[in-house]
């Protein structure tokens, strides 16, 4: 067996989260801690790229706060994330969106796919 692989194997939190792609809606429930106390934060945005495989699995999500846009990166594998919640499934061309990153207003809605 590849070292490797038994390396990542080690890590594996073992959690299950719901299957999405760029152009998804999500809340991402994130745990924060604060000295001694630990918070769930949400963390709603559009995804717009996923990468990597495995463990190393990341995706991004873009959200606008106070007309400043906002991404974060996180580690699908993370021990810190709560939880992942599909709000809406979005109908898009491509894999990675980064020109939602030049669009403001109704020119950056994507439609929603049906399922």
């Amino acid at each position: 067996m590849d070292l490797i692989k038994l390396v990542e194997q080690e890590f594996e939190t073992g959690t299950q989260h719901p299957e999405f792609i760029a152009g998804d809606t999500v809340t991402v429930g994130y745990k924060i801690k604060e000295g001694n106390k630990e918070r769930i934060q949400s963390f709603r945005g559009v995804v717009i790229q996923v990468s990597g495989s495995g463990n190393t699995k990341t995706f991004t999500v873009r959200k606008i706060s106070g007309n400043i846009g906002v991404e974060r990166i996180f580690p699908l594998s993370s021990p810190f994330i709560d939880s992942i919640e599909i709000n809406k499934r979005g109908k898009v061309r491509r894999k990675r969106i980064f020109y939602l990153r030049d669009l403001t207003g109704k020119k950056a809605r994507i439609k929603e796919r049906k399922h």
